[in-house]
């Protein structure tokens, strides 16, 4: 198969969700159409024997929901798709948020009872913010929830998008009776105990042959009319290029768990989800079909597999062909690194593939040479952009519980940190060890992972910092600064890699350091365009 054609075959995608719209659930049913598990195993019966395929640490399978991201790859109708399951849980909002930047499209799943909600405007903002194509999956149809126009407008409204709905339900929860596809013109019919079986779809290209009475009942065929004659008069129609370029959503409504919808959804999305997209570099623009290979480092994972002490650095493909033995150049290290068993993964199951292709997400063996953010090419310096750092919400110092274990903790806090789990920041005033997070999950999460994976033991205690801003000093000579240096001395830390960071005790501090000294510029992000002086 020719290269350009390679490149075509694949679909690389992220879910996204508040907690609990049934993100996992989604996943997992993909995984069922597209034939790579026998039997879908949704993630409610966590705590049975089996536990969801995209759960794969051990924390995760005991809580029931995703903290880290999972990569799966399958093939459906001659598609390469590549999957990456993003936690929903908002105390590990940073790892979706770097996932995005490895996607070229993006699913977004919204709970048909509680419609939008936080979690999904912050993500879809990062998306709208980055011009990803979006579609959007109304899931658990089969229960009460908002009527679908309401639905509809409360997506376009609280999310700022332009929707178009290509499936509409017919009933909802213990009236539902299926989904007419609009993209596809045909009827899908409901038949509530089949979870493990795939419902048969019927063309029906004519919404006014009277068979539609037989199948759903006179009342439901005359309310399915009247919508879908309303949704023609309100909505736009689907315009593949508006979708690709993120000015148009397209909409499908289903029930996950139940297997209804998802084959409409993964049959429409292979036809019109964009294969990998061009990425910018701070040099330049780079395009898929390039021969040079070109990708960087979107994850680390420390600990895959808890019986070997490993790390994972998932890089995502963005030019050229990645290949088994032939040496790289680590552009921020300036070396040539050769990978002797890069992998390709469903969930924690890992193979050894000779080439990846654009688009597919590569595991290396990462012996400590990768922070998140690196790039690999063939010689080329290149830098791709927008993997920041956030201000965390959280702080707490770190100690360590045993003294005899000092080497172990200080190995876990640093591949931790590598991972992106959280962020480390040493205080300037006396060496002591912050931990910023973006939600208070997480601390429990680092403890658990330190005592099982590291076999150190860690206690926290409260550090009164508001927000961490990362400093920059128009001119570092000057007055202003150094004095700014001397009088915030105690609230002044480095991060991990080396950067000044000032953390604030309150807004009010904040607030008015800012006003004090104008001369020292604040960002609220690890990544920011220096000033020219």
């Amino acid at each position: 198969m020719s290269f350009k054609s390679e490149i075509e075959k694949r679909r690389t995608f992220g879910i996204i969700s508040h907690p609990d719209a049934g993100k996992t659930t989604l996943t997992e049913k993909l995984l069922l159409f597209g034939g790579a598990i026998q039997e879908a195993g949704a993630v409610k019966s966590n705590k049975i024997k089996k536990g969801a395929t995209s759960d794969f640490m051990e924390i995760e399978r005991q809580r029931g929901i995703s903290v880290a991201t999972s990569v799966l790859a399958f093939i459906y109708r001659d598609k390469k798709i590549n999957i990456l399951d993003t936690p929903g849980h908002k105390d590990f909002a940073e790892d979706t948020f770097r996932t995005l930047t490895a996607v070229d499209s993006v699913i977004v799943v919204i709970d048909v009872a509680k419609g939008v909600e936080e979690q999904t405007e912050k993500l879809v903002e990062v998306c709208r913010m980055r011009n990803i194509p979006m579609i959007v999956f109304i899931n658990k149809l089969d229960r009460e929830g908002k009527d679908a126009f309401d639905l509809l407008d409360e997506v376009e409204q609280k999310l700022s998008l332009s929707v178009t709905p290509l499936s509409f339900p017919i009933g909802m929860g213990y009236d539902f009776k299926g989904i007419y596809n609009i993209y596809e013109r045909n009827l899908n019919l409901f038949q509530g105990s089949s979870k493990k079986k795939v419902a048969q779809s019927i063309a029906f290209d004519d919404l006014d042959n009277p068979e539609l009475e037989k199948l759903i009942g006179t009342n439901a065929a005359a309310e399915l009319r009247e919508n879908l004659e309303l949704a023609q008069g309100v909505y736009p129609p689907f315009d593949r290029q508006a979708y690709l370029s993120g000015i148009q959503q397209p909409v499908f409504f289903g029930s996950a768990l139940n297997n209804f919808g998802v084959r409409e959804l993964l049959d429409c999305f292979i036809e019109i989800a964009p294969p990998p997209r061009p990425k910018k570099s701070e040099e330049r623009l780079v395009q898929p079909s390039e021969e040079q290979m070109s990708g960087f480092v979107f994850k680390i994972h420390a600990n895959m597999d808890p019986k070997h002490r490993d790390r994972l650095a998932f890089v995502k493909v963005v030019s050229g062909t990645f290949e088994r033995n032939k040496p790289y150049l680590h552009v921020r290290l300036g070396k040539q690194l050769k990978f002797s068993s890069p992998n390709a993964f469903f969930a924690e199951k890992k193979e050894i593939v000779d080439a990846s292709y654009p688009g597919d997400i590569v595991g290396l063996h990462d012996t400590g040479n990768f922070k998140i953010g690196d790039t690999l090419t063939e010689g080329e310096e290149l830098h791709y952009k927008g993997i920041p750092s956030f201000s965390p919400e959280h702080f707490r110092y770190i100690n360590n519980a045993d003294p005899m274990k000092s080497k172990q903790l200080a190995k876990g806090i640093d591949q931790l940190m590598d991972e992106g789990v959280a962020q480390l920041f040493t205080l300037e005033m006396n060496g002591r060890k912050v931990i910023g997070t973006v939600g208070a999950l997480q601390y429990e999460v680092i403890q658990y992972r330190l005592e099982h994976e590291y076999g150190a033991r860690c206690t926290y205690e409260n550090f009164p910092a508001h927000k961490a801003c990362w400093v920059e000093a128009k001119d570092p000579e000057s007055e202003s600064y150094q004095e700014f240096l001397r009088v915030k001395q105690k609230f002044l830390a480095r991060d991990k890699r080396g950067q000044l960071v000032f953390l604030a005790d309150s807004a009010f501090s904040l607030q008015m350091t800012q006003q004090k000294y104008p001369d020292v510029k604040l960002h609220f992000t690890s990544e920011f365009e220096p000033q020219e002086a």
